[in-house]
């Protein structure tokens, strides 16, 4: 069995979804110190005036060292109502604008107080948009499994009887795959090539959040995504 490990993130980028995709088991790690400035509560989208940062506003005591899990939304701005127009206005013109954007009304329609039920909603509803087939995606902080950084994700492994660990590219930097080898376990790092696909406004941006393929690619999201060669990219 495969299985993801991974930080949540508000919006993600592509790669997020294809570790998710190529899982049988995801781990959302929301147990972790939460990383300011990092991906947990902001992202990009392409809008007709150049790259534009969709940031939650999160209420935070550095002194504390957060959890993920722990954070609070700021709700004392108009966010919700902000985020939600610059995706309309942004994707209005996009071929699968009106196929898609129920997701985020009903989303950004809700009230939220912590970041990771907002995060995790939008990352299951994202997939279901892209058709994923059901997998099962539990959080960390449920499953009462402590230890070192790279001690306790062999642990979660073991937990799963997972015998495959498919880490982002960045793992290959603090990772000892031979470490997790002595515990029957095999690393696989991902080597993810950001496809191109067909954008509004100009030319190909890459590494944006996952709701501008879904707008302007629709049913053939997920080819593009994991490279299907039946998508339809651009020239």
């Amino acid at each position: 069995m495969v299985i993801g490990i991974l930080q949540p993130g508000y919006l993600p980028w592509l790669g997020f979804f294809e570790q998710l995709y190529r899982s049988d088991l995801f781990v959302i790690y929301d147990d972790v110190q939460y990383d300011k400035n990092g991906w947990r509560n902001r992202n990009r989208v392409k809008t007709a005036n150049g790259i534009q940062w969709l940031t939650v506003p999160v209420l935070l005591n550095f002194t504390e060292h957060p959890r993920i899990c722990d954070v609070r939304i700021d709700n004392g701005s108009k966010w919700r109502k902000k985020h939600l127009e610059t995706i309309r206005q942004s994707y209005a013109r996009a071929p699968y604008f009106e196929q898609y954007f129920g997701v985020f009304e009903d989303t950004y329609g809700r009230d939220w107080e912590y970041l990771i039920d907002l995060d995790i909603h939008l990352i299951q509803a994202l997939t279901q948009a892209l058709g994923f087939p059901e997998k099962p995606m539990v959080r960390s902080s449920a499953l009462g499994i402590e230890g070192g950084r790279v001690d306790r994700l062999i642990k979660i492994c073991r937990h799963f009887n997972a015998d495959t660990f498919y880490e982002g590219a960045s793992g290959v930097n603090y990772i000892d795959s031979a470490v997790f080898l002595d515990s029957g376990i095999t690393v696989q790092f991902q080597e993810y090539h950001h496809p191109e696909y067909k954008q509004l406004y100009g030319d190909f941006v890459p590494y944006l959040s996952l709701v501008d393929l879904l707008f302007n690619c629709g049913d053939s999201s997920l080819d593009v995504l994991i490279g299907n060669n039946k998508a339809e990219v651009a020239s």
